[in-house]
């Protein structure tokens, strides 16, 4: 078979690529580095982040997705292709078939863009998964059948949520708050309560060693370096988990509310499959301590973290994308 299929999660903050019958093949930022003379592409994914917050004036380093939709579409463009190649190698015969996940809130006109960049990057033909679903698909939550299951995918831009039974949505929400706003509130805390600015990346750092969605009682400490605002000299401070949980609260009560929305609109008999069987929680955000904890206090429905969670959207858009007519009631668009 000549025909090449390859899926793709362009989330926010991270795009992954899965090939069917070898899995995820690229796990790289989404970050595009551009030189602001020329507008020409300098660098894509893991070259391009270690430029973030370090470049000289004639270069951009920037993520093209906001929120996980398109804000830049010509870097977009160009991110999408140099994945395509990355995986397929520069030259080849055919034009491969791609499927792209894109969140479950997305206008049509986001959608067109995200299906017009892909096919721009050198796609034969474009297809689109809603987040949910493909992220329920590589949870391998049965999706097909005539029960409700709930999924919550947290990413790097948004977090979608969803019930799902007999391959649709039966109820959705999607915020646009993930792990980014999540960084962003703890440099933001920490500008305030200590007077030091940090970069991107330390607040990134300081959510992956000792963030915790609820307050715990062996508190986590990192040491951290940033610039003090008033002398402005370097300066190290030490942090606590607490610093962490109290910073991203009004991010975390966001997500709760769109959960517990969507368990209204739920019809009874599928909220009874949920408390039954509980709610799976997917995405690199997933992995933040005790968030499973705190939706589970919150909306009193167990909820329990995938295996692989930052994985699940990327392995269910491969999934999907080799099996087209059993998950053709999912697909949204083609081209």
């Amino acid at each position: 078979m000549f025909m090449k299929r390859i899926g793709i999660d362009l989330g926010t903050t991270y795009t992954l690529v899965y090939l069917p019958r070898r899995g995820i093949v690229i796990n790289e930022p989404s970050v595009v580095a551009v030189s602001v003379d020329d507008n020409k592409i300098l660098a894509v994914g893991n070259e391009a982040r270690d430029m973030l917050g370090r470049t000289p004036d004639s270069i951009v380093a920037a993520r093209p997705l906001k929120d996980g939709v398109i804000a830049d579409y010509r870097t977009t463009e160009a991110m999408i292709r140099y994945f395509i190649n990355k995986t397929l190698g520069g030259i080849r015969l055919f034009r491969p078939e791609v499927m792209v996940a894109v969140p479950a809130g997305i206008s049509s006109t986001e959608r067109r863009a995200v299906i017009e960049a892909t096919i721009a990057a050198g796609a034969k033909a474009a297809y689109i998964i809603k987040e949910p679903v493909a992220a329920a698909i590589g949870a391998d939550i049965p999706i097909g059948s005539a029960t409700g299951h709930m999924i919550i995918d947290i990413g790097g831009g948004t977090a979608e949520m969803a019930v799902i039974s007999l391959g649709g949505i039966v109820a959705s929400s999607s915020v646009r708050i993930g792990g980014n706003k999540f960084d962003a509130a703890i440099l933001e805390h920490v500008r305030k309560k200590y007077n030091l600015a940090i970069g991107e990346r330390t607040a990134e750092e300081i959510k992956i060693n000792i963030g915790s969605a609820l307050y715990i009682e062996d508190k986590l400490y990192l040491e951290i370096r940033g610039r003090d605002i008033v002398t402005g000299l370097p300066r190290s401070i030490s942090v606590s988990s607490d610093d962490v949980t109290e910073a991203i609260q009004n991010e975390l009560e966001s997500i709760v509310d769109a959960a517990k929305k969507v368990l209204q609109k739920t019809p009874p008999e599928l909220a009874a499959d949920i408390m039954d069987k509980g709610i799976i929680l997917s995405g690199g955000s997933a992995l933040l301590r005790n968030i499973d904890q705190l939706i589970a206090r919150t909306t009193g429905v167990p909820a329990y973290i995938a295996d692989d969670a930052p994985l699940c959207v990327a392995r269910g858009t491969g999934i999907a994308l080799d099996n087209l007519g059993s998950y053709k009631r999912s697909i949204l668009a083609t081209k």
